[in-house]
């Protein structure tokens, strides 16, 4: 063994005495969200997952509480939103999940039509988005189909979305995706205001959410952080916290359906 083979071999050592997984190791919960409380994992491990909303930063309880690295969040903090909403789910598998499942089960723009929610309103189950495909581009807002089912995963992928909202109308979305080989992470961006009878809830580029997924070794595991900014008027008449975990909540769960192949 020659001297540069010697320290690469010591080097490995040291990273599995230390529990720091290698690269393509597959991590457990317990590794990636050590100080997390027993009733809090529970409601992780439900198939509700856990959910939180608060008006501040300093209110974050699960990534305050995980070895994630705090770049999962950084688009949605770096905008200082008013509200927050942060999640955390696993979904348990039966069979590790690859890359590829998780990339199509979020390509699937089309399989967001028609996803219930319960209307406190209206006291029913409806759909929360009545239409939802893909577009173009910002400028060309026609249309487009979901394309086949995918057998590699790009670095990076920028798409954009319509969905036919239930309170908003039309609503245009931005998804950033980008895979590091451990890890993909989603982020959803407005790139117009989504607006209630004409008149703007929630102007241009003022709401973002990042999901985060990564393959654990109890399933999938999915954190998520949506913040958005709106007018003191607006959130006097709207519960903006609320029609935010909506949102995120039917978008997660499309996601998870997607992942494990349930209806």
């Amino acid at each position: 063994m020659n001297k540069r083979d010697f320290h690469v071999c010591t080097l490995l050592g040291i990273l599995l005495l230390s529990g720091v997984p290698l690269m393509g190791e597959t991590r457990s919960f317990d590794l990636l969200f050590p100080r997390l409380d027993k009733a809090t994992k529970g409601q992780v491990f439900s198939p509700e997952g856990f959910v939180v909303s608060t008006q501040s930063a300093a209110g974050l309880t699960l990534l305050a509480a995980s070895a994630l690295d705090a770049a999962v969040s950084g688009s949605v903090l770096k905008q200082h939103p008013a509200y927050l909403t942060e999640s955390l789910l696993v979904i348990p598998t039966n069979k590790p999940v690859s890359f590829i499942r998780i990339y199509n089960a979020i390509g699937n723009i089309r399989g967001l039509k028609g996803r219930l929610y319960h209307s406190f309103t209206r006291n029913e189950d409806t759909p929360l988005f009545e239409d939802a495909t893909r577009i173009a581009s910002p400028k060309k807002l026609s249309p487009i189909p979901d394309p086949p089912l995918a057998t590699s995963v790009p670095a990076s992928e920028t798409i954009y979305i319509r969905l036919k909202d239930v309170n908003f109308g039309n609503s245009y979305y931005r998804a950033d995706i980008t895979a590091n080989g451990q890890s993909l992470l989603y982020t959803l961006s407005n790139f117009k205001s989504l607006t209630y009878l004409f008149i703007p809830i929630i102007k241009e580029d003022k709401f973002i959410a990042q999901l985060y997924f990564e393959p654990i070794a109890e399933g999938v595991l999915v954190y998520s952080l949506a913040g958005t900014d709106v007018s003191d008027f607006v959130a006097s008449q709207v519960d903006i916290s609320s029609a935010i975990r909506k949102r995120l909540d039917v978008i997660i769960q499309w996601v998870a359906e997607g992942i494990t192949g349930t209806p």
